[in-house]
């Protein structure tokens, strides 16, 4: 299940920005925490050469303060080092965590933005995260577990090791897609051919890639579409919605895979597209329509999911489009005359999401109807499955068990006042714009 929208350590600090874009500047001297001058100044040449002897090539494992993009020190943990093609026998580059942010700002970092005083052994990781455990307080642990395993809620400790070593180094930095540079999150297994190439240029209409700026301008000149392939089947304004078959385009359909896997942890990549429906959302101008973003369903699946994977890409977030996304998996449930649900498990920020969409829905229905209404009658007019509309209105606090049944108990105070906790619903879906036939139902 893919995340909704980016948490906002990586939205404020520009994942995602137009090609003409400000870099920070990591050749100044260091300056170490709580130091306030460059460590040079601080011993003498010849205590510093030794002193940086001691410490290096620091090995993989190691903890130290590294200089980040807002200009100050965090801790971080050395994932994997590379030998610098021209330099002396410890001159590396060191691709490091941030312990106190998600792995999508993992990154190479040059020497100069590590403080070498603040280097710390190498400790076995079973014995640390004892003793890290017991140090830490219940906030501060439920803090790092969100961190690091949201949307791996499936996965036991072995597996999320492999998970975590296999992926560990993102493979590909950043990808030109339209009119955007954008950073990349996490790896994505692209084919061996890309193995050395640190940007990717897509076509934004076919997303077919390629290595060099040279070759999009020449695929440019030749690729016929001004759109995703498939078939329109919303057009509310500017936005558009294609539906595309994986079958049918079954190339588009692994190059979205592969495009999504660079923003989502968590996503299994299906190389059998044939199986999954594509709903991808698009901004239209005389350009052509725009990607923005999009979700992906089973075509039959038997645990009623109405949505496997959904992405909304950087340059897109916080315009309540992953709001839209989610609104229209469900317009689609109420055309096929089924309930539907997420594919689980969700990440925590996939839950946060899917609870507010909702809890805006089912209290809009409740207050209209005073209450006066059943959790299976809600369900047929929502399409939302009576578990999860039991789990948001117990969460809310809004249902008792009586008499061997659930009783809704909604006072209109209460109810604005979850209405107004939950936010703004986002772009509305114009139902009446939405021309489409269920998959079943097709020849």
């Amino acid at each position: 299940m893919g995340s909704l929208e980016t948490p906002t350590i990586a939205e404020q600090n520009g994942s995602a920005t137009p090609a003409a874009r400000a870099t920070v500047d990591t050749d100044q001297n260091p300056v170490f925490a709580g130091a306030g001058v460059p460590a040079e100044m601080e011993l003498e040449p010849e205590a510093l050469k030794k002193r940086r002897n001691s410490v290096l090539p620091l090995d993989v494992g190691t903890r130290v303060m590294c200089r980040w993009r807002d200009g100050k020190y965090h801790p971080v943990k050395v994932i994997e080092r590379r030998k610098m093609q021209y330099g002396g026998n410890n001159d590396y580059e060191y691709y490091v965590h941030y312990t106190e942010f998600n792995r999508r700002l993992d990154e190479w970092v040059k020497l100069e933005q590590l403080d070498l005083d603040s280097v710390e052994a190498v400790v076995d990781e079973k014995v640390e995260d004892k003793v890290t455990s017991l140090k830490m307080t219940r906030h501060q642990k439920r803090k790092i577990d969100e961190t690091h395993v949201e949307g791996h809620e499936e996965l036991d400790a072995a597996s999320l090791r492999e998970h975590e070593e296999f992926t560990k180094v993102k493979n590909i930095a950043t990808i030109e897609l339209g009119r955007y540079e954008i950073e990349t999150w996490y790896f994505s297994p692209f084919p061996p051919e890309y193995n050395d190439s640190l940007k990717l240029y897509f076509c934004e209409f076919c997303l077919n890639f390629m290595k060099r700026k040279e070759q999009l301008q020449r695929h440019m000149k030749k690729c016929d579409l001004k759109h995703p392939p498939g078939d329109e089947i919303y057009r509310s304004g500017t936005l558009s919605m294609f539906e595309i078959d994986g079958k049918k385009n079954k190339v588009y359909g692994q190059n979205l895979c592969y495009l999504a896997k660079l923003f989502l942890d968590h996503k299994t990549l299906y190389y059998d597209v044939d199986l999954f429906l594509f709903y991808v959302l698009c901004e239209c101008d005389d350009r052509g329509c725009h990607m923005v973003g999009y979700f992906s369903k089973e075509k039959h699946s038997e645990e009623s999911y109405n949505l496997a994977c959904i992405l909304t890409l950087p340059p897109y977030q916080r315009k309540g489009y992953g709001k839209f996304l989610i609104a229209f998996s469900y317009e689609l449930s109420k055309k096929e005359g089924k309930v539907g649900t997420p594919e689980r498990p969700l990440s925590d920020l996939g839950l946060l999401s899917y609870r507010g969409y909702w809890t805006r829905v089912l209290l809009d229905i409740l207050k209209k109807h005073k209450a006066n209404i059943s959790i299976k009658e809600l369900s047929d007019m929502t399409a939302i499955k009576a578990e999860d509309i039991l789990t948001t209105l117990q969460s809310l606090e809004l249902i008792q068990y009586r008499k061997g049944q659930h009783v809704i108990c909604a006072d209109p105070k209460v109810l604005d006042r979850h209405l107004k906790a939950a936010g703004r619903g986002g772009l509305e879906v114009d139902v009446s714009k939405l021309i489409w036939t269920p998959y079943k139902e097709q020849g």
